[in-house]
């Protein structure tokens, strides 16, 4: 097996147990490893420290599968590891009966790179390093044993494989195609979930309480929804008694697919009908239009793809966040709530209250903190990893 050595002094960031390793802590490679190999990284005096799979292409030089030197990076060793996190999963009560679940969290559930996500009988699986794309035959042989899955599919097709010099790969993995439409039912409401096409493996799974709580909040109120996508949020406000829903998305396939969404849910469709819009529109745009209309409404929504991919991006996604927050206090009435999230990895939490907090100053309202928001409990984070909490939300309400 290869070795990693790293620079005098690198090796700090193991002691903290944090999985990555970046090209700058690397001093060489003694031996040969391929993409997606296992290698031991060592300290530059020679101690080994971690079994970690290596990426030659990446800034993330490697990323630790174990901080156990003794560990045998094997199809065992994925069978275990995959069954902890179903498990662990399983030993929470509020996940019970969840047909739209979060099976693993790449690195904070000890697998960087891999995501899987349960829809019914059917997981899906995205591989985004070189490692977990080496694996891919042990880590599917070990979601089907877990899980008792009908069929596995593949949506490695996201940008950042091209980081790790990997092409992407999508298809079928253990099964065949249903026959028909995936359909889940999240707090009562059916959602049709589009794994080929559809964002991330399909749905946002980490918004899961977000949309429960939106839904206790909308009784009576004008919903905006903004960034709507598929109406998660939206058929959530309206499932809560909700005057009016307005969700705008600049993608028509979306907005067709959430329309046909609520049609799913007649008892929505029939009641509600007349009290919702889909509106294809660049969010930017459209609510500057509201405004200039005198248009207003009691809870707004604000769910933005993301804009900070990496902190390079920060002081650009900034100017992004504070002009939709700055637009939405603008929009809302005296003692409206506003639900707004980032889901930037480039963007801290601290980072996004004082641009939330900027937002609200500008608009001459005063906002305060009601709850702060985050991922729902099959999105767990590790302390040692804290870029793994990536979704970051507040719910305020503004005078």
């Amino acid at each position: 097996m290869a070795e990693l050595i790293l620079h005098r002094g690198k090796e700090r960031s193991l002691f903290k147990r944090h999985p990555w390793l970046f090209d700058t802590a690397v001093a060489r490679l003694s031996g040969h490893a391929r993409p997606g190999d296992t290698v031991t990284v060592q300290s530059a005096d020679g101690r080994p420290l971690a079994k970690a799979a290596y990426s030659p292409h990446s800034k993330i030089r490697a990323r630790v599968w174990s901080f156990d030197v003794t560990t045998t990076i094997d199809h065992a060793f994925f069978k275990r590891r995959v069954a902890e996190a179903v498990a662990r999963r399983a030993a929470l009560p509020e996940l019970a009966g969840q047909q739209g679940l979060r099976l693993i969290h790449a690195e904070s559930d000890g697998l960087p790179g891999v995501i899987a996500d349960k829809y019914g009988d059917t997981v899906v699986v995205q591989l985004t390093s070189a490692g977990a794309d080496k694996w891919r035959a042990a880590i599917v042989a070990a979601l089907q044993k877990a899980t008792g899955c009908a069929r596995i599919y593949e949506r490695s097709d996201s940008e950042v494989r091209g980081l790790e010099g990997l092409e992407p790969v999508t298809g079928w993995l253990h099964g065949a195609a249903p026959a028909g439409e995936i359909i889940i039912e999240e707090h009562g409401v059916k959602m049709a979930v589009d794994i080929v096409v559809g964002h991330k493996t399909g749905f946002y799974l980490d918004q899961r309480d977000n949309r429960r709580l939106l839904a206790g909040f909308s009784a009576g109120r004008r919903v905006l929804n903004c960034f709507c996508y598929t109406g998660g949020f939206s058929l959530q406000a309206l499932a809560g008694g909700a005057a009016s829903v307005l969700s705008i998305d600049s993608s028509q396939p979306a907005l067709q697919q959430a329309a046909a969404n609520l049609a799913l849910n007649p008892q929505l469709a029939a009641a509600r009908a007349h009290d919702v819009e889909w509106r294809a529109a660049n969010v930017f745009d459209e609510l500057r239009k509201l405004k200039a209309v005198g248009e207003s409404f009691d809870l707004i929504v604000l769910d933005p793809p993301k804009f900070a991919p990496s902190a390079s991006h920060a002081e650009r996604a900034s100017r992004a966040y504070k002009d939709i927050n700055l637009l939405a206090c603008k929009l809302l009435t005296p003692g409206g709530l506003l639900m707004t999230y980032s889901c930037s990895g480039g963007i801290g939490l601290e980072l996004f209250q004082k641009i939330v907090a900027s937002a609200a100053i500008d608009s001459g309202r005063t906002a305060r903190i009601v709850k702060r928001l985050q991922g729902s409990a099959d999105h767990p984070v590790d302390l040692a990893f804290p870029e793994g909490e990536y979704l970051k939300g507040l719910l305020l309400q503004v005078d």
